[in-house]
């Protein structure tokens, strides 16, 4: 699921190669054979991107939903079965950097195709995974693989969409995410309640084999691409100075949190789902994925929260509603189970629009490579936090997941609690030094 994140990446790389026509200003109107709405080769790079998107991260979070099913069938515990999400998302973590600037020598659609191309083949080997260990493996190189899409596809649409449909494109490309992180869990729910979960996975790997055929088939040649050579110097440099921005790396924190609580719950929540009290068949689990429509919306909402709250008022907010749903899950209760899901959900959402924005805004140049490191700091917590709350279930129960999320939490608090306080310290020495002038 990338997430909110997506509007960082949608600056082109410069730093990593020399100036090209795509990083200068852009034409005048009346020349701008840029795509737009209404014109030719629009509509069909909107579906195609909506088909990778949709295909990324049905492919990506595929085994999630499955968990129970995969302990049973290699009698092995939650935490160890959670690798089979976490290796994935730790190594879309790792190569997402690396594989964004590689679309700088190699071009955007290229690398797209390559990447969800070999992503789609091993999806359709992972099935057939003799062991837990050759599962594992397979969904590492898939999530690796799937590096290359995030970063590319924003850095295409920047170079091939007029800066006014801009926004609206990419809007597409987020919902092709969204819709492919919920339809490929619950595709996977109900098709191992009627076979197993080697029928769920093969099903999301055809499903992902057809969105990669319409993808190639559909996305318009770029026009205003310009390849230039790698500058392994300037990218180090580039990405060194945001390391060096506490506010850059404040909300690379703060995202990585929020996604510990978000993959610590729902790596885990199928697991307490199906048993006793609650004991829901693996279809209705998979459905259970459903609330992420939740937070589609308060995504959508995290713009308005920041023009009334500020920053920090809105990303408090978002604190507040994900604590107020890990308390509220802890209930034996069904319904109240649903609804602190929502409020997690709708929290975590929120709060990764705001801090995922705020890094567009804060970087002032290199915004590519600042996204990607956002990026990178998100799917590491993803990984982190499934792998974490497993282990945290199967010392305590849900009580211990619950308990990691709440901690995540906490931490999202001091991190943005610190932050003011820097702010304020800095407009002291601010004022300190404009008195003495």
């Amino acid at each position: 699921m990338p997430p909110a994140s997506s509007k960082a990446s949608a600056q082109p790389a410069g730093a990593l190669t020399s100036a090209s026509p795509s990083d200068s200003a852009p034409a005048p109107a009346e020349t701008d054979t840029r795509l737009t709405p209404g014109g030719p080769g629009y509509r069909r790079m909107s579906f195609a991107l909506f088909a990778a998107g949709l295909a990324t991260f049905a492919l990506l979070y595929s085994t999630q939903a499955l968990l129970p099913a995969i302990s049973a069938d290699f009698a092995v515990t939650a935490d160890t079965a959670s690798w089979t999400v976490s290796a994935a998302t730790g190594a879309l973590a790792l190569f997402v950097l690396p594989l964004s600037a590689l679309s700088e020598r190699f071009g955007r659609r290229t690398l797209m195709t390559v990447s969800l191309t070999v992503a789609v083949l091993v999806g359709l080997l992972v099935p057939f995974a003799p062991d837990l260990g050759w599962l594992i493996a397979l969904r590492a190189v898939q999530g690796a693989a799937l590096a290359g899409l995030p970063a590319s596809a924003m850095a295409y649409l920047a170079e091939e969409v007029r800066p006014k449909a801009l926004v609206a494109a990419i809007g597409l490309f987020v919902a092709g995410n969204s819709i492919g992180g919920m339809s490929g869990r619950v595709l996977t729910g109900w098709v191992a309640q009627a076979w197993d979960w080697r029928a769920a996975l093969a099903a999301v790997g055809l499903m992902a084999l057809v969105c990669a055929l319409v993808f190639r088939l559909l996305l318009p040649a770029p026009r205003h691409f310009r390849s230039g050579s790698l500058r392994p110097r300037v990218l180090a440099r580039t990405v060194r100075g945001h390391l060096a921005n506490p506010l850059l790396c404040r909300l690379y924190v703060i995202g990585a949190l929020f996604m510990t609580v978000f993959g610590a719950v729902y790596t885990v929540i199928g697991y307490r789902l199906v048993d006793a009290p609650f004991s829901l068949p693996q279809g209705v689990v998979g459905s259970i994925f459903l609330v992420y429509l939740v937070g589609t919306a308060s995504s959508a909402a995290a713009g308005k929260l920041v023009g009334r709250l500020g920053r920090r008022g809105a990303l408090y907010l978002a604190v507040g509603t994900t604590a107020s749903g890990l308390l509220l899950s802890l209930s034996d209760g069904l319904a109240a189970v649903l609804l602190g899901l929502v409020l997690i959900t709708a929290g975590f959402f929120a709060g990764h629009a705001v801090a995922s924005s705020s890094v567009s805004r804060t970087a002032t140049q290199g915004r590519a490579q600042a996204s990607a490191l956002y990026q990178s700091a998100y799917y590491l917590g993803s990984s982190v936090g499934g792998t974490l709350g497993a282990f945290a279930f199967h010392a305590g129960g849900w009580a211990g997941t619950v308990l990691l999320g709440l901690l995540a939490v906490l931490g999202v608090v001091s991190v943005t609690l610190y932050g003011s306080h820097a702010a304020r310290a800095e407009r002291r020495v601010l004022v300190a030094a404009a008195a003495h002038r």
